[in-house]
């Protein structure tokens, strides 16, 4: 058995902090409305135009191209991002492409697998965040926070038997809980966005799941 010591180099701790990084980055612009700071924070400053990883997954790559260049007028971006969140996400607006699972596995009763319910995953590791009262549990901004939750505390261990473990649960959650359902809500965010902003983001976050799943990945080990 190879030693955590071996497995979380500097650069893979790193590189799994970047990814988080993103995934607060998305999971915030899809859990309420883009602020001024939010447009300032990721375009204008130039932190979308140098992304904190790089991913030779051709979405991911797709995802750097449409971000880099989705903002450039900055003076009527908010506004657009704005109207964008609440023709998709917003239960008060059109929801054309909700971000919200079991919508979307509804849809797919038939052929999707058996899917634990998140909840459990997230009382098996007494996990709670504030926007819990505001958001229905399967929503994907929560979803996301449960798996950077999930993410930190692997980053943390110390004993090889637990690391494993950790590792293989979140595989199992990626799995699970978001490719189950993350594909088909792209496919509704790229019909239906208005802004490039939007489609940019949701093809990141795909392209972040599917790195992270095979990051996770223990076979061959």
């Amino acid at each position: 058995m190879e030693s955590k010591n071996n497995k979380i180099t500097a650069d893979h701790n790193n590189l799994l902090k970047g990814y988080n990084m993103l995934l607060y980055f998305a999971g915030s612009m899809i859990m309420s409305e883009p602020t001024d700071e939010c447009v300032i924070d990721f375009w204008t400053k130039g932190i979308l135009k140098k992304l904190p990883v790089s991913s030779s997954n051709p979405r991911f790559i797709k995802a750097a191209s449409i971000l880099r260049d989705s903002c450039k007028d900055t003076d009527t971006c908010r506004k657009r991002l704005a109207e964008d969140f609440y023709r998709l996400f917003a239960v008060t607006g059109l929801s054309l492409a909700p971000a919200q699972a079991s919508i979307y596995l509804a849809r797919e009763e038939t052929k999707r697998i058996s899917v634990q319910n998140v909840s459990e995953f997230y009382r098996s590791y007494g996990w709670e965040s504030a926007s819990h009262r505001k958001l229905p549990e399967d929503h994907l901004g929560l979803e996301l926070l449960f798996l950077t939750s999930m993410i930190d505390d692997y980053l943390q261990l110390d004993d090889d038997p637990c690391f494993r473990e950790m590792k293989k649960e979140i595989h199992r959650y990626i799995e699970q809980q978001l490719l189950s359902w993350i594909p088909m809500w792209n496919t509704d965010v790229q019909e239906y966005a208005y802004t490039y902003c939007y489609k940019g983001i949701a093809t990141l976050l795909y392209a972040c799941i599917e790195d992270l799943y095979g990051i996770m990945d223990n076979k061959g080990e």
